[in-house]
This record gives structure tokens, C-alpha cells and sequence, in this order.
């Protein structure tokens, strides 16, 4: 064992969690180690270039929205903005549909003339009562009927998660937004965009401090005997983190294929999704999404799976009941915050993430200076 690295705060995690975290504890004179066994900060937002020189975002198109001007102005200051309005289209019965679902979705798909004005009552004409949201499909049917449950979110959601909607959460699909009107904007936040020169930039920007030491490539727990700090954010895995002692709390991962193509533009929107063909779930074309110039242009062909990272909690009552096992346990941990997507076990947005941030390290911030 080398010499003992001496810190305030160790991070575990150099995803927007973990590096927000880092940030606002060096702006406080305090010393941090982010630890992350990636070669590279920023988590899931990191992106690269590719070979033939496209900015592509390595796991899957990450679009920062929020409504947070605080969160906005934080980010800000370590990237300026393209301001970007992302839209998405759904490949559905040999055509390319707006998602959300607004009212154009609704008019070509079915050769109907609904308006803004009557919108929700063809919606309430066409959706079950249900006394009770059960899951994910009643979520769905509940607001939007059965037919467009079939046709746009079945076969979507069994592709992505490897169950059926009826397994699964109500939250999931009751977070899917409905447009009432013609808005073909996939978010409608008030601060929508990606950073100008792209989010590695950014992060390395976030960790450009002093009082800021990256260790990549390490694994926590090969290091644990080899630091003392006073206070510890992790944001692995929970279950990982407890060596799977109440057994492995099930994610989704994804497979990514990137394909070249000598062509000006490859498909209408910069994401598009395929709830009934194919095996993939969507396809994202970057260059519309980065604004960027090139000869080419690259996109992503996205493969749902059970093997590999994590990327996303599955949102079944087992698993929710598991990791109901092991918060019990993180209470117990005295000096050790568990946090992000991965040791919260639940789905965030990026703003989300960096808001749980600011917050996890000025409660440490102020827990500490009032010991």
C-alpha cells in the first residue's frame, strides 16, 4: 500500500452528479477526489469525436433542459450554449409522427382535423377510465387510449425495458408528456440546449480547480484503505457498494452501433424512434443536434439490453422493494451520502442531477462547519 492521499471530500463518480458535487466543494477551499473507473469524467453526458471527425455523444444523445435558472447559470459558467430546440419523430404505420403526441400526431395518423381547442376532448373520448393506475399501460390508455398505446408505446417499451408496460411502474409512462396543441418540441423547459463545444469540454472545464484531484481508471474499493476524508458522496451503485449482500438490483443497459454515411443529412429529426420495427429502439443523427459541419454524418443505432453499464433503473415493484433493502442500509453508513441515478436507484435528468448536487454538497458544507 502506497502512502495515504488525504482529502475533505471523496466523490466516487465523475458523472454531472459526482462533478457538481466536486465543483462546489473547491470553490469552498475544500480538497476532493473524483474517483471514476472510466477513462473519462462526465459519466453518460461524455462525448467524443469520432473518426471522421463527428462530435457524436458516446452513450446516446444527452439534451440539457431545465427550468432552474440556478442550474443553468451553474453549468454556464463552464460552457456556453447552443441553444438547441430537440425534436423527435416516431416511425409509425410508414410514417415519421411527432412525440410527444400533439396535434398533428393525432390528425395524420388517423386523417382526422382535431384543433388546440379540441384536443382534450377527443383525448378523453378515446381513453379508458380507470379507477386505478396499476402500471405503465394503464398510464398510457388512461390519457391517450388503447390504440395509440398499441401503435406508439408497446412494443417501445418492451424493447427498452425487456418486459411488458404491465410490469412496470406507472411513473415511467406518466412522465411522457402530451402536447394539446401543435408544439413539436420535444421539451418544453425554459432553458433548452447542449454545450457549444460539446460536454467533455465542459466537464473538464468543472474539474479545471486546484483543489480538484480526478483519479480514473481505479476502482473504489481497490483505493478504500488508501484514503482518509471526512466525508464521502458516492455515486455508484447502491447494491454494488454493499457487495449485492440483499442481491443485484436489475438495470437496463444499452448497445450502441455508430454508422458513417457520405451524405449531407440521414433522416428528418435528430432523433428518431421505432417502437414496431427493427430491433433497435431509435436512431439519433448528431450533426443535427451539434450543429456541426462535416462531409458526413454519423448516427447511432440503439440496442436495448440486459449486459453491460448500467444506464437505467428497472422500475418494477421487486426492485423497488430491493432497493428499499439496502436505503435502510446507506442510513446506517454515517459518513457516506449515497446520490445520482445509480445510488439513488431512480431515473434524473441531468438538470435534476446537478441540483442534487449543489444541494448534497452545501448540506455536507454546512453539516460539517457546524461540527
Amino acid at each position: 500500500m502506497g502512502a495515504m492521499m488525504k482529502y475533505d471530500y471523496w466523490v466516487v463518480g465523475a458523472g454531472i452528479t459526482g462533478m457538481t458535487v466536486a465543483r462546489v466543494f473547491a470553490e469552498q477551499g475544500k480538497t476532493v477526489l473524483v474517483l471514476d473507473r472510466r477513462s473519462h469524467i462526465g459519466g453518460n453526458c461524455h462525448d467524443e469525436y469520432d473518426e471522421y471527425g463527428i462530435r457524436v455523444h458516446k452513450y446516446g444523445p444527452h439534451i440539457f433542459h431545465t427550468n432552474s435558472k440556478e442550474v443553468w447559470d451553474f453549468l454556464g459558467r463552464f460552457t456556453e450554449w447552443r441553444h438547441y430546440q430537440h425534436k423527435v419523430c416516431a416511425y409509425v404505420e410508414s410514417m415519421l409522427l411527432p412525440i410527444p403526441i400533439n396535434v398533428d400526431t393525432i390528425n395524420r395518423l388517423y386523417d382526422i382535423a382535431v384543433t388546440p381547442a379540441t384536443m382534450a376532448a377527443y383525448l378523453a373520448s378515446v381513453s379508458v377510465k380507470l379507477d386505478v393506475v396499476k402500471n405503465s399501460r394503464d398510464a398510457v390508455i388512461g390519457r391517450l387510449g388503447v390504440d395509440i398505446y398499441d401503435k406508439f408505446f408497446k412494443n417501445y417499451t418492451l424493447k427498452q425495458w425487456g418486459i411488458p408496460a404491465e410490469e412496470i411502474h406507472p411513473s415511467v409512462c406518466e412522465r411522457i408528456p402530451i402536447r394539446f396543441n401543435r408544439d413539436s418540441r420535444y421539451f418544453s423547459d425554459q432553458f433548452q440546449g447542449i454545450p457549444l463545444h460539446g460536454y467533455q469540454k465542459m466537464f473538464e472545464r468543472m474539474a479545471a480547480h486546484e483543489n480538484i484531484h480526478l483519479l480514473l481508471q481505479a476502482d473504489f474499493k481497490d483505493v478504500l484503505g488508501e484514503v482518509e476524508y471526512n466525508g464521502l458522496v458516492y455515486t455508484g451503485p447502491i447494491d454494488e457498494y454493499f457487495n449485492y449482500r440483499h442481491g443485484k438490483l436489475g438495470y437496463r443497459s444499452l448497445r450502441f452501433v455508430f454508422t458513417n454515411y457520405r451524405q449531407a443529412s440521414f433522416q428528418e429529426a435528430s432523433v428518431v424512434n421505432f417502437p414496431n420495427d427493427y430491433e433497435f429502439t431509435r436512431t439519433t443523427e448528431y450533426r443535427k443536434i451539434t450543429g456541426q459541419e462535416a462531409g458526413s454524418t454519423t448516427v447511432s443505432y440503439e440496442y436495448p439490453c440486459n449486459v453491460g453499464d448500467p444506464y437505467y433503473p428497472i422500475p418494477t415493484a421487486d426492485n423497488q422493494n430491493l432497493y428499499a433493502r439496502y436505503a435502510e442500509d446507506a442510513k446506517k453508513e454515517g459518513d457516506v451520502v449515497f446520490a445520482g441515478r445509480l445510488g439513488s436507484y431512480r431515473y434524473l435528468n441531468m438538470d435534476a442531477a446537478c441540483l442534487e448536487g449543489m444541494r448534497i454538497a452545501r448540506n455536507l458544507l454546512n453539516l460539517h462547519q457546524n461540527v
